[in-house]
């Protein structure tokens, strides 16, 4: 991976992803960021603990939530993407709205994170190929207010992997270059517990496609699960179980909650590999 860029970095060493949802309902920090002071705040302590790109969501895509209005969703997260901008921070806008990408790229975006793979939104493949911008495909059954109703898979780690190489052939097609790239199995999105801990465990299967692999892992209901019915608050320890086994499976890139103790864990454990 030592040879592999994304969005300008080198993935000689994991990158990290900091979240900063713009949200009243995230599963885990909803309305901890909503106003753009806080948000603003948040995004630099994140980059001072050591995140190389801030995520900026401004419409919850947990299971069971329910649509926002384009125009809300711009209200939310374009000035958050401005803002943190302005500080110099490398920002990724995490949307399927074709328009809520033109705002936020405007603002200063500088990487798309579409959690429908620019499947969503008919302008947005468009859109994202004439940005120029690296993008990030992401895989999701169903969509966010129906996924975990009863999601199914003939092999799901297989299955994942073949939606996500149409994705990219598709995106290739339409004139992008695959070194524009970075693929996300979806962890949590239209899967079970079983889905989930299959795809972590062979994620290796992802290296074929050549291009980096994002993760998110953070706090998700799966560890809360296999943890004790723990709170999303208090999986840092299963988060990061879950980022150090996708690590040593090939894994570069992480969308993390706690990007300090994410950062810490990678470091050491990147400095034991290197023995």
């Amino acid at each position: 991976m030592s040879s592999v860029t994304f969005a300008g970095l080198s993935l000689e060493k994991p990158r990290i992803f900091g979240i900063i949802n713009v949200t009243p309902d995230s599963f885990s920090d909803g309305g901890d960021a909503l106003a753009l002071e806080d948000a603003l705040r948040r995004g630099k302590a994140m980059l001072d603990a050591g995140a190389d790109i801030l995520d900026v969501g401004g419409e919850s895509t947990r299971p069971g939530a329910a649509p926002v209005g384009i125009e809300d969703e711009i209200a939310r997260a374009v000035p958050v993407v401005r803002g943190l901008s302005d500080l110099g921070a490398k920002v990724s806008i995490d949307t399927r709205h074709a328009p809520v990408m033109e705002a936020a790229i405007e603002a200063g975006a500088t990487i798309i994170n579409d959690v429908t793979a620019l499947s969503h939104d008919p302008d947005s493949l468009d859109l994202a190929v004439a940005s120029g911008l690296p993008v990030i495909l992401m895989h999701m059954q169903g969509d966010p207010g129906t996924m975990q109703d009863n999601p199914q898979y003939e092999d799901a780690a297989q299955d994942v992997f073949d939606y996500l190489k149409q994705r990219v052939a598709e995106c290739e097609a339409a004139g992008m270059d695959r070194s524009r790239i970075a693929i996300d199995p979806g962890i949590g999105f239209g899967k079970t517990l079983d889905h989930n801990l299959d795809i972590l465990a062979r994620l290796n299967l992802y290296r074929d496609f050549k291009c980096p692999v994002l993760l998110g892992v953070s706090r998700k209901t799966f560890i809360g699960k296999l943890g004790g019915d723990a709170a999303p608050k208090e999986r840092l320890g299963g988060s990061l179980a879950a980022v150090l086994a996708a690590a040593a499976r090939g894994v570069r890139l992480f969308r993390v909650h706690d990007v300090a103790e994410t950062r810490q864990a990678l470091t050491i454990w990147q400095a034991i590999e290197k023995k």
